[in-house]
């Protein structure tokens, strides 16, 4: 065997391997973007259904909340309506407070 044809052979070895690497990478990077489409996937998919918990979770609330306001709504307006307002006892009481010397006449 003369030294072109060892150089040959030994180029030959090297574009191979080179086509071995090229491949392994684009293998590689196949895997990975599948990975990575997997995964974005089932991050979407939780990230929906964690948001929709969260909503839910909130438009119940504010529900509990709005219940919870009109009934204490109603409860004032039941007391407030029961109570009996004495205008001359109100009058005479704020003449005592703001004009005290006519109070004391």
């Amino acid at each position: 065997m003369d030294n072109n044809e060892v150089l040959d052979h030994l180029l030959k070895i090297e574009s191979e391997a080179a086509r071995m690497i090229d491949k392994a990478q684009a293998d590689a990077d196949r895997r990975a973007a599948e990975t990575e489409k997997h995964n974005r996937t089932v991050y979407d998919k939780r990230y929906r259904e964690e948001t929709e918990k969260l909503e839910n979770n909130l438009k119940l609330s504010m529900e509990q909340v709005r219940q919870r306001y009109e009934a204490e709504l109603e409860t004032y307006k039941q007391k407030t309506a029961s109570y009996v307002i004495d205008t001359d006892k109100f009058s005479a009481m704020l003449d005592k407070l703001v004009l005290p010397e006519r109070g004391r006449m």
